[in-house]
């Protein structure tokens, strides 16, 4: 059973590799688009499966009472009232597209408010744990684009924002680009390695 998964696994991934190595050739494509379509539906089927699982998982919370179990009522009630909201008023009405930026939006900035605090913080502990270059850099990066992304009382300042805007579309995209190489190159040798049979995450070892 074994070598038949690897097989049929290997095979799928080839078919869909020749696919885009040639375009020209008509039944690749045709396979190609048959096994992306499988794979796409096989993934929405286990958004939903997980989709299921953390409302059965917070609904037990809810029925055994346990701590911050209104929280858990809140996720389940948000979650079914968006879900009936979408099916109702479909999800490219602008009645949802309101309802998305209404709550998705404010719970974004929240998260990016604690982030940045979070961020402040962790330079504060990180200096008084180790006070060295690198540390002080860190600090310093982190109030520079904090000072020159906010609205301050007495008004920007044209120094520091111009300061902030470079680090943010210079060193920060920079450092996107080098996360983003290495996230392909590492699901590139992954896909390399399922190829050739050498590691098997869909039937054991």
């Amino acid at each position: 059973m074994r070598i038949l998964t690897a097989v049929i696994a290997i095979a799928v991934g080839l078919l869909v590799l020749l696919g885009y190595f040639f375009p020209q050739i008509v039944y690749l494509q045709t396979i190609q688009a048959l096994l992306l379509n499988w794979a796409m539906l096989m993934l929405a089927a286990a958004t939903l499966v997980g989709v299921i699982n953390l409302a059965s998982v917070h609904f037990n919370k809810i029925r055994r009472r346990e701590k911050d179990n209104l929280f858990s009522a809140l996720l389940v009630v948000f979650l079914f009232g968006a879900l009936i909201f979408g099916i109702i008023f479909k999800p490219g009405d602008a009645m949802t597209r309101l309802m998305l930026n209404g709550l998705i939006l404010p719970v974004e900035s929240a998260l990016m408010a604690l982030l940045a605090v979070t961020l402040l913080y962790a330079g504060v502990r990180l200096l008084r744990r180790r006070a060295d270059f690198t540390s002080l850099v860190f600090l310093a990066t982190a109030v520079l684009v904090l000072i020159g992304s906010a609205t301050l009382p007495f008004g920007n300042i044209p120094i520091l924002t111009d300061l902030s805007l470079w680090v943010k579309q210079t060193l920060a995209v920079g450092g996107a680009r080098g996360i983003l190489i290495g996230v392909a190159l590492g699901a590139l040798l992954t896909g390399l390695r399922v190829l050739f049979g050498a590691d098997r995450p869909y039937g054991g070892n």
